[in-house]
């Protein structure tokens, strides 16, 4: 019989895709073949998945958790922000429009459809499906047309677990106030709850989770205890990727845009040894020691070119490359590099052009047709091999192109400058190819030294399945699913 879960979350951030990671690899562990699923996710981390669709970096990460392809089914509405109240909606894996946030309240009730019908193809050879909510419940001035939390649950019939954040205080307020808003009919398909991020012991909040029980009649699965390993994973918001390490090594800066795309392509830097990443965000400079400066991929590459102005990081990128440091440019940050940017169609924002930096003679046009791929490549440098993906929009030519960044099947790809310090490629995931990433640090003059990322990151899926193991009664949960 196949079988599904949810496991939907008091708040924004308390932690489900990596709870729902995790109970993916525990299911996987014990025999299960278990798949992930997002109705809804709002995110500009992409992966392209395997059928030549996008969905959320994090469900990604989940079907890795599971041993499978990552595919469009598994988060059949992907929202990327382009604006403070607009965004690109992507269904199942394909872009369908761009939207305002009223517009979209508008469409939501056509999108469920689209939703149960991605999730019941899921189901078919899977034992368990493992669903991962969106935000909150509790926030029932959302719930007309709601596809994320209970609208979707009620619709597919999939009962629900209910996690809380207990490292941001209040959790008996956030776990017993959800039960307390919800409609009844709502309420009765949660069949329990779950504490998450607990640090200390857990016996000191005995008291504090037998209260949330009687209040809400609903039965406990454990208190998961805080999982430092998580900051190993790569993230789903920028703004987890920690602070650098130390003063030491190679030390290497990236932009932090304010709609910055796919930056999982830093996660490798973030645990290379002797390499000290920082991520600049608004209000500093460029650091000047830095031997490279990383331009992240953009989900807004124009807006994201002016705030980069606005910031004076040109004038850093200049004296930069003047004091013979490095500069990458990948995706959006790759289109910037050059002397313009085109849109006249509007697909990035207002029609219009934008000038580039300069520093790659290269100009791009933005075009209707969006580009997503998986890539096998070898670096053009060093001829190490990578792998990596395409998601963009936008076509590049001009003269650095001659000076290929990377060899796609033989054929060029990316752009290097004249005098080799500035490049700039479409490909997004390349510092996770172990080859590749240790020859392109060692041209920087790095010294540290290697590790696999691969396989850091299978320990860590392991060693997560193995918390959930020890701490959560598993067995309860997976006897939930219906």
């Amino acid at each position: 019989m196949m079988r599904a879960l949810m496991v939907q979350g008091t708040g924004s951030n308390i932690g489900k895709s990596l709870l729902v990671t995790g109970l993916c690899r525990a299911a996987r562990a014990r025999g299960l073949i278990v798949r992930p699923f997002k109705p809804q996710n709002m995110s500009n981390n992409a992966a392209v998945t395997a059928d030549g669709g996008e969905i959320g970096r994090a469900q990604a990460l989940q079907a890795l958790a599971c041993g499978v392809e990552p595919h469009s089914d598994m988060n059949p509405v992907l929202l990327k922000p382009e604006t403070d109240t607009g965004a690109q909606v992507i269904l199942q894996g394909r872009r369908h429009a761009t939207l305002k946030a009223r517009d979209y309240a508008a469409l939501k009730p056509a999108l469920l459809a689209p939703v149960l019908e991605s999730f019941s193809r899921l189901r078919q050879g899977a034992d368990l499906v493992l669903v991962e909510g969106a935000g909150s419940p509790a926030e029932i001035n959302l719930r007309a047309h709601d596809i994320a939390n209970m609208g979707f649950a009620r619709a597919a019939g999939v009962p629900v677990v209910l996690a809380g954040d207990i490292d941001r205080g209040g959790i008996i307020a956030q776990i017993v106030g959800t039960a307390a808003v919800l409609a009844p009919e709502d309420a009765a398909l949660i069949r329990g709850f779950l504490v998450n991020k607990f640090r200390g012991d857990p016996a000191l909040f005995a008291d504090g989770y037998r209260m949330i029980a009687d209040r809400t009649g609903w039965r406990g699965f454990g208190v998961l205890p805080f999982f430092p390993d998580a900051a190993r994973l790569p993230a789903e918001d920028a703004l987890d990727l920690p602070p650098p390490r130390g003063a030491g090594g190679l030390h290497v800066a990236a932009l932090a845009f304010p709609r910055i795309a796919n930056f999982d392509d830093l996660d490798p830097l973030v645990q290379a040894p002797g390499v000290r990443l920082t991520l600049v965000r608004p209000g500093m400079a460029i650091p000047g020691d830095c031997a490279l400066v990383i331009l992240p991929g953009s989900k807004s590459t124009r807006s994201d070119l002016a705030f980069l102005r606005a910031e004076g990081w040109d004038i850093d990128l200049r004296a930069h490359v003047r004091r013979g440091g490095r500069v990458l440019g990948l995706c959006g940050g790759y289109q910037m590099l050059g002397r313009a940017i085109h849109d006249p169609e509007g697909l990035d924002g207002p029609p219009g052009a934008s000038e580039g930096l300069g520093l790659l003679d290269v100009e791009t046009v933005m075009t209707p047709e969006k580009r997503l791929t998986r890539v096998s490549a070898s670096h053009a440098a060093t001829g190490a091999a990578l792998s990596g993906y395409e998601i963009h929009l936008g076509r590049t030519e001009g003269a650095d192109c001659r000076r290929p960044f990377a060899l796609v099947a033989g054929a060029a790809e990316g752009a290097v400058s004249a005098e080799g310090r500035v490049c700039g490629t479409y490909l997004h995931g390349i510092f996770a190819a172990d080859a590749f990433r240790t020859a392109f640090l060692d041209g920087l003059g790095h010294a540290g030294g290697r590790y696999d990322y691969p396989e850091t990151i299978t320990r860590v899926l392991d060693a997560l399945a193995a918390h959930c193991e020890r701490h959560l009664d598993l067995d309860g949960l997976f006897a939930l699913a219906a």
